[in-house]
């Protein structure tokens, strides 16, 4: 390779590695979910959960049901209240387990080593989301932190929100119109 060849080939490459990166600035700052406030709530809700014994090294289990993308393959199910920044909310919790194939039983013996990620949905006061019910949506990965789609946002708040696929379009189907697809919300909620 030459040296004026290689230097063109460094020039390119920077350049589409600047360009990628301020598409990824500029839809992070377009989207409806992953900013500051998002982060931040998606942290106070995490600590409800550990205080709830949702989450974190106390946390209950339940029996384990059948999943599907873009969920785990099998999942523990949780609904109930809790209370984030002085607010109590209905709360629904999904550790997802996989990967596809692996028997329950092992699940089971060692669920820490098969899960892949814990999905949330939990419903926020009257006019945060008035069009879908105002839901937070908020994917952990198992040690708490939040994972993010391609372009390194963080997928809290109003997931896709407008967007043809994700969370809120997805759950907007679910049947009894709550986005809740195992059922309706408890009356008791």
């Amino acid at each position: 390779m030459t040296l004026k060849f290689t230097k063109k080939l460094t020039t390119a490459l920077a350049a589409v590695a600047v360009a990628a990166l301020g598409a990824s600035a500029a839809y992070s700052q377009m989207a409806p979910f992953g900013g500051e406030e998002d982060v931040s709530f998606a942290s106070e809700l995490w600590a409800a959960m550990e205080n709830a014994d949702l989450a974190g090294p106390n946390q209950i289990r339940a029996a384990l049901s059948i999943g599907n993308d873009p969920h785990g393959m099998l999942l523990e199910t949780f609904y109930t209240k809790v209370e984030v920044g002085g607010r109590e909310g209905f709360i629904s919790v999904k550790r997802n387990y996989g990967p596809p194939g692996t028997d329950p039983e092992d699940i089971y013996n060692d669920p820490d080593a098969f899960l892949g990620a814990i999905t949330v949905m939990f419903q926020r006061e009257e006019g945060y989301d008035e069009d879908n019910q105002n839901w937070f949506w908020v994917k952990y990965l198992p040690d708490g932190s939040l994972d993010k789609n391609p372009a390194g946002v963080a997928l809290a708040g109003k997931v896709a929100k407008g967007m043809d696929v994700g969370c809120i379009a997805c759950h907007s189907a679910a049947p009894g119109g709550d986005y809740l697809f195992t059922g309706s919300m408890p009356d008791a909620m």
